[in-house]
């Protein structure tokens, strides 16, 4: 008889269906909470490097025409420009901002000049060189740091380290510090100005 009781105890809970949708939603919700937070955390890191982009573009804009302004440089207001445009989501003391100068649009990016005295296409400690940004040593990039003078072409380019706010959406697409890498850059050619940069 207590046995018969207890098949009959085990067939009516398993045909009971009350608590199901809070075991259904307990097994859904944290592939759904993550979801959430991943499409939020990409969705703030698109818009930041969007503001980053705009913010070159502004800076550009300002640092073709030569001005400079009272009390300070050139370079240090495109810094504050960026810094500005960014609305504070870029912390410009983790940011690798590079503004270079170059001669002409061809020569951006590319290396310096040297002669390949082994053949093997790539620089070697002793080969001769052209020091173009006259810094000493041979560089893959001959750019020289700064915002340039009248008629140069300049390269502003900003690299930032998205900090992830959700830990588990940085370790599934972040690198391996859990941090997404941003980067926006523009090139122009400053105008030409005078000796009077105001």
């Amino acid at each position: 008889m207590k046995s018969k009781a207890l098949l009959n105890l085990f067939r009516r809970f398993r045909r009971n269906r009350d608590g199901s949708p809070m075991i259904e939603f307990a097994l859904a919700a944290p592939a759904l909470f993550l979801i959430v937070a991943g499409t939020m955390e990409l969705g703030l890191a698109m818009v930041t490097n969007v503001l980053m982009e705009s913010s070159l573009r502004e800076a550009a804009r300002w640092g073709i025409t030569g001005q400079e302004l009272e009390g300070e440089s050139r370079l240090e207001h495109i810094l504050a420009m960026i810094d500005r445009h960014t609305l504070g989501l870029v912390d410009m003391g983790e940011a690798k901002l590079q503004i270079l100068t170059y001669p002409g649009f061809d020569q951006v990016g590319r290396g310096e000049e040297f002669v390949d005295g082994n053949g093997n296409g790539t620089y070697d400690a002793g080969e001769t060189f052209t020091d173009s940004n006259g810094n000493g040593g041979w560089d893959a990039d001959m750019g020289v740091a700064g915002a340039g003078a009248s008629g140069e072409v300049v390269v502003y380019r900003i690299l930032y380290k998205w900090p992830f706010l959700t830990p588990l959406v940085g370790k599934l697409v972040g690198d391996q510090d859990g941090k997404l890498g941003l980067r926006a850059s523009v090139a122009v050619r400053n105008e030409p100005w005078n000796g009077d940069k105001t």
